[in-house]
């Protein structure tokens, strides 16, 4: 009896944790996102064809998921933003596989006005 009680435990924890593994990003309003603003200091591919800005003097990164699979090129991107202010808006969210939220979900990316990307 006590063997069925663990193992309805230990799935329940393995249930609980998959949940909050593959829930997916929200996708709120945009009055309702955050805003950080910086300089760019590099753009990499990161993940599964996620494309990554790290911000100058931060160690929090953002990404534009799937970025490469959305037609979005890595290089002219480089290219065209290293070294520019940008606005980025992304949702408030937490996940058990980034809790110190170190990695940020790119809803919008604006610079100098221009968006640049957005899934709005």
């Amino acid at each position: 009896m006590k063997k069925r009680y663990l193992i309805l435990v230990v799935v329940g924890i393995f249930l609980t944790m998959g949940a909050g593994i593959f829930r997916p990003v929200p996708k709120p309003p945009e009055n309702e996102l955050l805003i950080t603003e910086g300089k760019i200091e590099q753009i990499f591919e990161g993940g599964i064809k996620d494309i990554v800005f790290q911000l100058e003097g931060t160690e929090q990164q953002y990404y534009i998921n799937r970025g490469v699979d959305q037609g979005l090129d890595i290089k002219a991107m480089r290219d065209e933003l290293v070294g520019k202010e940008v606005i980025i808006k992304y949702p408030d969210y937490w996940t058990i596989l980034d809790p110190n939220k170190k990695i940020r979900h790119i809803s919008k990316i604006e610079v100098e006005g221009d968006i640049i990307f957005s899934e709005m």
